[in-house]
Parts: structure tokens; sequence; C-alpha cells
């Protein structure tokens, strides 16, 4: 079982919602652009970072931006995940159906199928499962085009965000350790060595579903962005809690020396991330962050 620190000085924690995104909001806002799903019932189903989810009957959900910064990657979300979705193994949420601003809300919004499966996180993926993620993350990571959108947080050269880590590490103080340490440095010192591919950006337990201990979607593609796809593999520390399925995906995704360097890093970026947020307020996400790193240091 993963224990986080007690005692350590606040990070940030949840951004609080610019936008009350309530439940008779997304009934009018149905009503007045899909009218014909006004019938359906409407329920709130989570609320991330960026956006609200609310289930519309059983099959779809409306995903809109609580915050401001969630307006853009709504957007991209829009343009490019119907594209993507014909070319990836697993299930993504590309809108069906799209909303625009009104009553007094300001964002456009999405309807996306209700996707079946539970976090990764509260749901573990079996042990088999190291190639599946492979999978899938092979399928995705081809070239982006150029008009792809850039993220300031993702892909980019880890050295881009060694200031904000090394931040949070001081935070953290005694919870980092001497390797977890060892493993940023190696990456911070590991340059780019490949072409920027499209990314998920945010593929942590809490952004994959698994049904019956296979995976079964991927969702929250706010974060969808080109750049260096070691930030995506940093998934197989943060999703497969054995040691021989992180050791599959590695070698059926064909992970070179340099490319593995990058994606420690990046899995230390998430673990050190979640782990001084969600100490903050949220103890399932500290619990996460605390996860990955403790399956670094342990390997492979």
């Amino acid at each position: 079982m993963t224990v986080v620190p007690p005692g350590l000085p606040a990070g940030s924690g949840t951004p609080a919602a610019e936008i009350d995104v309530t439940t008779g909001l997304v009934r009018a806002l149905i009503a007045a652009q899909h009218p014909d799903l006004a019938d359906h019932s409407v329920r709130p189903a989570a609320s991330g970072w960026d956006n609200a989810m609310f289930r519309i009957g059983e099959n779809l959900a409306a995903r809109l931006p609580r915050r401001a910064a969630g307006g853009p990657l709504i957007l991209n979300e829009q343009r490019w995940l119907p594209g993507l979705a014909e070319h990836l193994p697993l299930p993504i949420p590309a809108p069906v159906r799209v909303g625009e601003p009104g009553g007094g809300y300001p964002y456009a919004w999405s309807i996306v199928p209700w996707l079946p499966g539970r976090p990764a996180d509260l749901a573990p993926p079996g042990a088999d499962q190291g190639s599946v993620l492979a999978g899938f993350l092979r399928a995705l990571h081809r070239p982006a085009p150029i008009e792809a959108p850039a993220n300031p947080f993702r892909g980019v050269p880890l050295a881009d965000r060694a200031a904000a880590v090394g931040a949070r590490m001081d935070r953290l103080g005694e919870a980092i350790g001497a390797e977890t340490r060892r493993i940023w440095r190696d990456a911070l010192a590991t340059p780019m060595d490949g072409p920027r591919t499209w990314l998920h950006g945010d593929l942590h337990g809490r952004n994959v579903l698994v049904e019956a201990g296979r995976f079964s979607a991927v969702i929250d593609w706010g974060d969808l962005c080109q750049g260096d796809p070691a930030t995506d593999l940093a998934a197989i520390w943060s999703l497969l809690a054995s040691p021989g399925a992180r050791q599959a995906a590695l070698e059926a995704y064909g992970v070179s020396p340099a490319l593995r360097r990058r994606a420690r890093g990046w899995a230390v970026f998430f673990g050190v991330m979640l782990l001084d947020a969600g100490q903050v307020d949220d103890a399932r996400l500290a619990g996460a962050g605390a996860a990955t790193l403790a399956r670094l240091v342990e390997g492979p």
C-alpha cells in the first residue's frame, strides 16, 4: 500500500472552478442546442482540473470546461480526436456532437460517447496488459502535422520543466529519494533523439479506463499535443504495477536507451506533480504519484 508522507508543506492543489457548471445549466444547453436529447437524463459524472463531465442517458456524456484554461483545449479535442480515433486500438471519447456558448455559459463544449470501465488507479490492469499499452502508444505516436497543437508543459525538453519540478521536489523533501533524483538528473542530460509525434499528454491512472482487468478506453485528451513521445511512455510506470508488465511494454514498444531515460524522467515529473498537488486536497491523486515514484525505483 502506498503511504503519503505526513506533514508535507502545501503545493498548489486542485484549481478552483471559474464557472459553476450545474446539472440545470447542462440540461438547458442540451435543450437549446440538441433538443432531440432533451428527454434524456442528465447527471454529474466527474470533475477534473479543467472540465466537468455529465452523463446523458446511458450512452453519452457532456464535457464542459470549468475554467478558462479548458476553453481552447476543448476545441483541440473537437478538431483532432475524430481523426485520431480511426487509428487507435482502444476507444477514445471523440466528440459526436459539439456545443456552442449560450445561456450565460462562455465556452464551446462537447457531447462524447460514454465509455465503460473504471479509472486504472482504482481498477488496476492485469499483468498481461503491458503489450496492450505499448500497442496503443505505438499507434498514437505517429508524426504530428505542423499545425498540431503545442503545449508548453507536455512534450517539451525536460529542461523546460526543471525549475517547476525542482520546486515541487523541494516542497516534498525527504519524500523524494536519492534514486528518484538520479533518474531525474539522467533524464535531464538526455536530449530528444526522434521525431515529434502526437501525444495524449496526461496519461495517468485517472485518464485510462479498465474493465475486467483489461484496458478499455483512454479519456481526457485536453493536453493533446505534439512533442516527445517519452511524455506518454511515463504511463508505463503510472499504470502498470507489475515489473514484468512494464518490461513487456518497453520491449513491445521498442524503447531505445535514450527514450527510456527520458520516459523515466517524465514519470518522475508526473509522480512528483501528482504527489505534490494531491497531498493538498486529493489523497487519491497523491497516492497515484507516490506509486509511480515507487515503481520507478523498483524498475525496470
